[in-house]
C-alpha cells in the first residue's frame, strides 16, 4: 500500500485509496483518465488470464496449474452446491467474479516500495457497486424472463397471514432493492478498514522506532495474515451472495 509523508513525517493512512491521474484524457466535459485505479484493474485481469492461461498450457500437471484447476473447482462446487445443474450457464460469471474480486484483493497486500505501490481496487465503493448492481440486474431480468410476472411471488412470502402480507411485502421489497448495496458496501468496507489498519500501525512502527516499534510491528504481522485471511473470505462471499441470487431467480426458492 502507498505511503505518502504529510506534516513533518506523518503517514496519512487515506492517502491510499486516493485516484491519481496516469494519462489525461478529456471527452468534452468528461474526465475519461486513465488512472491508477484504470491501471490495476487491468494488472489484475492480465496477471487472472496469465494465471489460467499457464495453468492450462502444459500436458504434464505443475503446480501453477494446480492452483488454477482448485479455484475452477472451488467454484464449481460452490455453485453445485447452491444452484445445483440449472446453474451451470452462469459459471464463466460467477468464476469470473471471484477471480476478479480475489485477485484485486491479494494484489492490494503486496507492497515493494519504490518499485510497486499497489492499488486496491476494491476498496472503492464505485467499483463493488458497479460489480453488485450488474449482478442484481442480471439476476432480476434472469427472473422475469424465466417465470414472467410469476417472479413478483418472490415478495409475497408463502403461508403469511393476510393481516401481515402488506407489511411483510414492503420489507421484501425494500430487501430486495438494497441487495446490490449490501453486496457492495460489504466488500468495500472490509477492503478500506483492513487497509486503513495496517497503514496505521504502520505508522506506529516508524513513529516509535527500533526499540519501542516491535510492538505494532508484531500486531501488524498478525492482522496482514488475517487480512489475507479477509481478502480471500470477501471474494468467497461475492460470489456466494451472486449464486443465492441466481438461485432466486432460476428456482424461486423463498
Amino acid at each position: 500500500m502507498a505511503g505518502s509523508s504529510e506534516g513533518g513525517g506523518g503517514i496519512n493512512p487515506m492517502h491510499q485509496f486516493e485516484v491519481h491521474s496516469i494519462v489525461p484524457i478529456k471527452l468534452g466535459s468528461i474526465d475519461a483518465s486513465f488512472t491508477n485505479a484504470s491501471l490495476w484493474m487491468v494488472i489484475v485481469v492480465a496477471s487472472v488470464c496469465l494465471l489460467l492461461l499457464l495453468s492450462s498450457s502444459k500436458l504434464v500437471p505443475s503446480r501453477l496449474q494446480s492452483v488454477g484447476e482448485l479455484a475452477y473447482e472451488f467454484v464449481a462446487n460452490m455453485m453445485r452446491d447452491i444452484l445445483g445443474d440449472s446453474g451451470r450457464a452462469f459459471f464463466p460469471l460467477v468464476f469470473t467474479l471471484f477471480m476478479f474480486v480475489l485477485a484485486s484483493n491479494m494484489w492490494g497486500m503486496i507492497n515493494i516500495p519504490v518499485l510497486l505501490h499497489p492499488f486496491t481496487v476494491t476498496s472503492h465503493i464505485i467499483v463493488t457497486f458497479a460489480m453488485a448492481m450488474f449482478v442484481f440486474i442480471l439476476a432480476t431480468i434472469v427472473g422475469f424472463v424465466k417465470h414472467g410476472a410469476g417472479y413478483l411471488k418472490l415478495f409475497v412470502p408463502s403461508g403469511v397471514p393476510a393481516v401481515l402480507l402488506p407489511l411483510l411485502v414492503v420489507i421484501e421489497t425494500i430487501s430486495y432493492f438494497t441487495r446490490p448495496i449490501s453486496l457492495s458496501v460489504r466488500l468495500f468496507a472490509n477492503m478500506m478498514a483492513g487497509h486503513t489498519m495496517l497503514k496505521v500501525f504502520a505508522g506506529f512502527v516508524v513513529g516509535m522506532g527500533v526499540l519501542g516499534g516491535w510492538a505494532p510491528l508484531a500486531l501488524m504481522v498478525a492482522f496482514t495474515g488475517l487480512e489475507i485471511l479477509v481478502a480471500f473470505l470477501q471474494a468467497y462471499v461475492f460470489a456466494v451472495l451472486t449464486c443465492i441470487y441466481l438461485n432466486d431467480a432460476i428456482n424461486m426458492h423463498h
